[in-house]
């Protein structure tokens, strides 16, 4: 007898994230796989912005509604990091003030855990993280999400406009908007604003 070329194909697991959530709709525990593949890299960028009490909160949150809502992803689009991203976004956007008070405090006295949960960086560097979070704290919270959806979650300005749902237009406009703010408020350091955007070659662009 020859053998069924389709045995075994359901087993296969989707290569695509569009083709997780698709196979998700049958098989909810598929879905799994969109976390395992993305869920590391939301976490760090929420710990970033938030510290890692609220960030297992928030990554948790982000794919428990986008588990909820997966029939209304637009399979049109294989990768789903901008959906991730979006949603994190919203869910961080609820913590504005606690995550501007955390930059102020960080750019008022160099010390700050949610600048602790950043990275494993000396108590030194930490502390030169303050002149970039007074900064940071002092964009509008539309430009904060831009250039940290570019710098520090590494996405694409299509990416980003996916994630907001903005016009890609608004997104360099808001990108070149912080990006002069931030680099106005490094000036006297150019040593630091080169360690701090190291992860994002396209801020010094």
């Amino acid at each position: 007898m020859s053998p069924d070329p389709s045995a075994g194909l359901a087993d296969t697991p989707p290569q695509d994230d569009a083709g997780i959530v698709t196979q998700s709709l049958e098989e909810p525990e598929i879905f799994a796989g969109l976390y395992d593949r993305h869920a590391p890299d939301i976490h760090r960028y929420v710990a970033r912005r938030l510290g890692e009490g609220a960030a297992d909160d928030i990554t948790a949150e982000t794919f428990l509604i986008a588990f909820r809502s997966r029939r209304r992803y637009d399979t049109a689009r294989l990768g789903a990091r901008p959906w991730l991203y979006g949603i994190a976004a919203n869910l961080i956007g609820k913590h504005r003030r606690g995550e501007e008070r955390s930059l102020r405090a960080l750019a008022r006295t160099g010390e700050d855990p949610v600048a602790a949960s950043w990275s494993d960086r000396s108590d030194n560097r930490i502390a030169a993280q303050a002149p970039l979070a007074g900064a940071l704290a002092a964009l509008s919270p539309g430009d904060r999400h831009v250039l940290l959806l570019v710098a520090w979650a590494d996405l694409a300005y299509e990416e980003v406009a996916e994630a907001l749902r903005i016009p890609v237009g608004t997104v360099r406009s808001r990108l070149n908007r912080a990006r002069r703010k931030v680099r106005a408020a490094l000036d006297t350091d150019p040593a630091f604003t080169s360690d701090i955007m190291e992860t994002s070659p396209s801020w010094t662009t």
